[in-house]
């Protein structure tokens, strides 16, 4: 923990990436922190509202988030999960699983994860049938019947995706209709091959080594249904565990004012692990050069006697 870092970068996501450039431009020293690179937006696939692009998809797009950040030479250290984050006078030291890092500045880009169903079966027959991700796993469900669980816009886009590949496509829906973007909504409903299951919930993942089925409570009645796949999608939480000290929403998610700062000095938040009202690629992008350029000017009102 010797060498003191101009920023560190928690995250590699559309949020962190752009953050990355721009620090690479301002010349900081800064390092990234991050379990992969590209986040939610590899797990998308079809991208029509990206400015620049009429059309891409979302691993394509990470694909071109790589090749910026080698263009900058970016200094990226990946799989080693950040535990916590503690200011130190006017310095932040980063906690991980390998060891410890102290910057003058952070940016915190660590993004949303899936919420669990919690249900029984759902943790056994993880990675065995139970996935949190069409656009990763869909193809290993060619020809098969699964699950889509929810009913808002990432349910909607699965179960688009997965019409295509599988056999049969339920949804289960907790709501009494579906909700999500009138054109995707159309779209699924219109499928020949897709069962929608509104004020309905799954009471349990079915399975040996693998899932069999799940069931499926609607009211007092419970069925169970057959299936191969089960796709949560019943939305999102803030990767904020970490930042402890740092104040969220009930949500949650870091608070940030305009300007991507959290409540304690010398550390920002970007992309969809703050309260930004939308959480959309192009606004995650954005707010990372935001915090990028607030923790360069950050920097340089300080004079060197405050860095101790």
């Amino acid at each position: 923990m010797d060498k003191l870092y101009d920023l560190i970068i928690v995250g590699a996501g559309p949020a962190g990436i752009t953050a990355s450039v721009y620090a690479a431009r301002k010349r900081m020293d800064f390092l990234v922190l991050t379990g992969d690179v590209g986040g939610q937006a590899g797990w998308t696939a079809d991208i029509e509202n990206y400015t620049g692009f009429q059309f891409i998809s979302g691993p394509d797009l990470v694909s071109k988030f790589e090749e910026h950040i080698k263009q900058y030479d970016v200094p990226v250290k990946r799989g080693e999960r950040v535990l916590n984050i503690v200011k130190q006078k006017n310095l932040i030291v980063v906690g991980t699983e390998k060891g410890a890092y102290k910057a003058r500045t952070v940016v915190v880009a660590s993004g949303k994860r899936a919420k669990e169903l919690e249900v029984p079966g759902e943790k056994e027959f993880k990675n065995k049938g139970v996935t949190y991700c069409a656009t990763c796993d869909g193809p290993l469900f060619a020809g098969k019947d699964v699950v889509v669980v929810g009913g808002g816009n990432s349910a909607l886009e699965a179960a688009l995706q997965m019409v295509k590949i599988a056999n049969k496509v339920y949804m289960v829906n907790i709501t009494p209709d579906l909700g999500g973007d009138t054109i995707i909504r159309e779209k699924v409903v219109a499928a020949d091959n897709v069962t929608v299951m509104n004020d309905s919930e799954i009471a349990a993942v079915l399975g040996d080594a693998f899932v069999t089925g799940v069931r499926v409570k609607k009211g007092e009645k419970e069925e169970e249904v057959p299936v191969q796949g089960v796709f949560v999608e019943i939305g999102l939480e803030p990767n904020s565990d970490f930042a402890g000290e740092v104040e969220k929403n009930e949500h949650g998610e870091l608070k940030v004012n305009c300007l991507n700062e959290t409540s304690i000095p010398g550390i920002f938040a970007a992309g969809d692990v703050t309260d930004v009202p939308e959480k959309q690629i192009i606004i995650a992008a954005g707010d990372g050069a935001k915090a990028a350029l607030g923790a360069f000017k950050y920097i340089s009102r300080m004079s060197t006697k405050d860095w101790g």
